[in-house]
């Protein structure tokens, strides 16, 4: 059963990646950062074409996740190429998503044996059901957010505590330990806002008696320096202290940076920008309560009653939840809001719903309330499930920078002379990555190079107007997102044709006249009466709430001068 539990988890990572397949804007800077190290490898002539030294973001991101996620990645691509699985670029995007899907997952199923060691297999499942039947981090977790990145060494370190037989107080310190090493590192080199959930754990663990305030200051100081990196020693090469075992992140990112030896730590200095100098706001500003009204409920679900009713029923894991509700106090004061900066807090609640769960389950079903009991947690679970796959639904749809950039790579393959289209903002920030520029190099393992004369000259330069596109004759494409009607009134139609048109999501439809003749009358005032209409009445009740969907982005091919 752990083992069918574990592929569930696997499984559902996996079937989101390659369901949804492209990425957004968010996810781009590892994205790429991984395409190079993977192309390009380390050397220090190939730097240069790093997608971040040609296209920096307004402050620099950590590439550690992205060099251990390419490194991991690696012999799996090598894999798949010699037995034919891997045809283009964009095939390795989605190895390297699977790879971090199953990492990810990896540190799910260490939380679920947990709770199955210390709370009973019935917990262990409930947990691993529940977790499943949310969209959040199922469908994220494969996803080069760097919060995906510290997500799984969060899941250890709340692991480690966890994982203990039903009779023992506290776990072993040695593993208290290593979860501040975990904590603090993924603090100092993924997301700084992790500081705030460090801080009430470890309070939290010295009021229980699992470490002293010197064991916990010693054990945090030691693991921020090793994980900011060792100090510049005259006369270091650049191959030798990558080669450190304890050179992470200000050594290793001045050197991907170009900012060697200058020392740079990329979350340090992302802190000053966002927190600091508060441009975080330059990206909206929530209310206080919005973590609390809007992102806990939505991510949770149904597991968010289940985890207070789990903390009523068990003293044992009534304390979880004090430190990740610490923590979402403390990160509300923040402006700027996004559910991703408080997704560590939902494989813990997911474990104290579980106990919630399972407390409706025991009850017993010879009764009218236990029998009430077990159709409300079945009932929960479906409205997770429900839920999920109309957000999942939603979301698969709303990536047509990908789409636009497969149908180009199939409608348009390598000719001699080559072709040069340029890709618009809309189209890079909704899954235009450097993996779908298929036809340009750097080519994949799996194949040979093109003729230089035959290259795709992919082109992303931001806010070019079309009169620029149009007067820049280098360009023979567009994948714009200028509808013919705006290419018309800017005069681009006498310029450029239409090929191709790709949708994206715009909203749910409900069909209310349907719905009114189906309350009113049931399936005597549809006048339903054999098989066939029986079967026409079913497609109209899955039409009744459908997508809508509307032109996102065109392609548009260069006239011939005549």
């Amino acid at each position: 059963m752990g083992i069918a539990l574990d592929t569930l988890i696997l499984a559902t990572g996996w079937a989101y990646v390659l369901l949804a397949p492209y990425t957004k804007i968010e996810e781009t800077f590892n994205l790429h950062a991984t395409h190079d190290v993977l192309m390009y490898g380390l050397v220090p002539s190939n730097i240069r074409n790093y997608d971040h030294i040609i296209f920096p973001g307004p402050v620099p991101r950590t590439c550690i996740g992205s060099i251990i996620l390419a490194w991991i990645s690696s012999p799996i691509i090598h894999l798949a190429t010699s037995f034919g699985f891997v045809s283009s670029k964009f095939d390795l995007q989605v190895i390297v998503r699977l790879v971090l899907s199953t990492l990810n997952a990896i540190g799910l199923c260490l939380i679920r044996r947990a709770a199955q060691k210390r709370f009973g297999r019935l917990t262990g499942f409930l947990y691993a059901i529940l977790t499943v039947s949310q969209f959040h981090i199922p469908f994220w977790m494969g996803r080069t957010l760097p919060n995906m990145f510290a997500l799984l060494p969060v899941n250890i370190a709340y692991y480690l505590i966890l994982d203990r037989a039903p009779h023992v107080t506290r776990p072993p310190p040695f593993r208290v330990d290593v979860a501040i090493w975990l904590l603090t590192a993924s603090t100092v080199i993924f997301r700084s806002e992790l500081l705030l959930l460090l801080s009430p754990l470890v309070l939290q663990w010295m009021w229980q008696g699992y470490i002293s305030l010197w064991g916990a200051f010693k054990t945090g100081l030691l693991a921020g320096l090793a994980s900011i990196g060792e100090i510049f020693r005259s006369g270091d090469s650049v191959e030798r202290i990558l080669n450190s075992r304890i050179a992470l992140t200000t050594i290793i990112d001045s050197y991907l940076w170009g900012t060697f030896p200058t020392p740079l730590w990329p979350e340090f200095t992302s802190f000053v920008f966002n927190v600091v100098e508060g441009k975080s706001s330059d990206w909206g500003v929530s209310p206080f309560h919005t973590y609390v009204s809007t992102f806990v409920p939505k991510m949770l679900l149904s597991c968010l009653p289940l985890s207070l009713l789990g903390s009523l029923v068990d003293r044992r894991v009534r304390g979880f939840l004090i430190p990740y509700a610490t923590f979402v106090l403390l990160i509300s004061g923040l402006p700027h809001k996004e559910w991703r900066f408080i997704v560590y807090i939902v494989p813990p609640v997911n474990v104290v719903a579980a106990r919630g769960a399972m407390w409706l389950l025991s009850r017993p079903r010879s009764n009218l309330l236990g029998r009430f009991a077990f159709g409300m947690t079945a009932a929960m679970i479906l409205a997770n499930v429900v839920i999920s796959m109309l957000l999942a639904t939603a979301s698969i749809t709303n990536y047509p920078g990908g789409e636009a950039m497969a149908v180009f790579n199939d409608k348009y393959p390598p000719v001699v002379g080559g072709r040069a289209p340029h890709i618009s903002n809309l189209a890079v920030e909704t899954g235009a990555s450097l993996f779908l520029q298929e036809h340009a190099p750097p080519f994949n393992p799996s194949s040979l190079p093109n003729p230089e004369s035959s290259w795709t000259k992919y082109d992303k330069t931001e806010h070019l107007t079309v009169s620029a596109l149009t007067s820049r004759l280098e360009y023979t494409h567009l994948i714009s997102e200028e509808s013919p009607i705006d290419m018309e009134m800017l005069g681009g139609r006498k310029h450029w044709k239409e090929v191709a048109r790709v949708d994206g999501f715009d909203g749910w439809s409900f069909d209310w006249g349907l719905l009114k003749d189906l309350t009113g009358g049931g399936m005597e005032n549809l006048n339903v009466t054999g098989d066939e209409e029986k079967t026409d009445l079913m497609k109209k009740l899955r039409g009744m709430f459908r997508i809508r969907k509307s032109g996102k982005l065109w392609i548009y091919e260069r006239k011939q001068v005549s």
